[in-house]
């Protein structure tokens, strides 16, 4: 499979707006005061496990409610629009539920009779070639892999050729060929539509996404290109060349984001905001470094 190539976004026409957004379930506050502007392009929405990705997420498309603060769309109140506000998502969950007895093609059906897709025939080939499942369509999805069924989630969140496209874990139980096929479909639909993934392996959107927003305990902290994170944290990552015994004391006191073997010894990317050893070198920062730096405690 080719890779994808980014190429210039189209004029922003949309505005996304996230106002004041807090959501608290009880004693638990999910999120704080959460304010976000999104325009057309790829979005990665980072954070570890229990973050409230997927609480915000889920109140952007309408599943629950904020407890205080709006959702916006050229500044209208995405509630008070209802149907029409609706009728320009698409949302692929964690977990998408699909009946196993049914067939790829009848799922893809199914959805598109309910979103009054036109033309849906042709529209439902054109979505399952695209995430690979044409020549599987006519089997039940009982029998599809992990990855297959995520596939489809896909094609179902595309039907209704949505101007904003939710995705929760979109790589989830994909394999690695699969995964670059979903980062070159993410790419190609992010110019005239506003794309969202909620995810925490940094890898499959470091090359696709125009803009990352950090979110840690229902607070979002630090948001920017990749390239503008990774320029936050320079000078914070090191190479340090170690031997055998030393890899376990580096690791227990600092973030190592790799270990790289080789014929003369073994050094370790470690991320800090001190020089971790007199034998450390500066090292150009990854946004895997960046997600390491703002998420794991040792890394300060």
């Amino acid at each position: 499979m080719r890779p994808y190539k980014k190429c210039k976004r189209s004029v922003a026409i949309m505005e996304l707006s996230f106002k004041n957004i807090t959501k608290k379930y009880k004693s638990k506050q999910a999120l704080t005061d959460i304010n976000i502007t999104l325009h057309e392009g790829v979005y990665a929405l980072l954070g570890p496990n229990g973050a409230g990705k997927s609480t915000l997420m889920n109140i952007l498309v309408g599943l629950i409610p904020a407890t205080t603060g709006e959702v916006l769309l050229d500044g209208k109140n995405t509630v008070s629009l209802g149907a029409d506000f609706r009728g320009l998502l698409g949302f692929l969950p964690q977990e998408p539920g699909f009946y196993p007895s049914f067939s790829g093609y009848d799922i893809m059906k199914y959805y598109a009779d309910l979103k009054g897709v036109p033309d849906a025939q042709q529209r439902i080939n054109e979505l399952l070639e695209l995430v690979n499942l044409a020549s599987d369509k006519k089997r039940r999805v009982g029998q599809y892999s992990g990855g297959m069924k995520r596939r489809l989630g896909i094609a179902v969140a595309l039907l209704n050729a949505p101007k904003i496209l939710v995705m929760d874990e979109p790589s989830a139980g994909l394999d690695p060929e699969e995964r670059i096929r979903l980062r070159n479909i993410i790419s190609n639909i992010g110019f005239d539509r506003i794309v969202i993934l909620a995810t925490h392996i940094v890898s499959d959107v470091e090359s696709i996404a125009d803009e990352c927003l950090l979110l840690k305990d229902g607070k979002l902290i630090a948001s920017g290109t990749p390239d503008a994170l990774k320029g936050k944290i320079a000078g914070k990552v090191w190479d340090v060349p170690c031997g055998q015994g030393d890899v376990r004391r580096y690791m227990a006191d600092t973030p190592c984001t790799n270990i790289i073997k080789s014929d003369s010894g073994t050094c370790l990317h470690i991320v800090s905001d001190e020089r971790p050893a007199d034998s450390a070198v500066s090292a150009a920062p990854g946004l895997e470094d960046v997600y390491v730096y703002y998420f794991n405690e040792r890394s300060r």
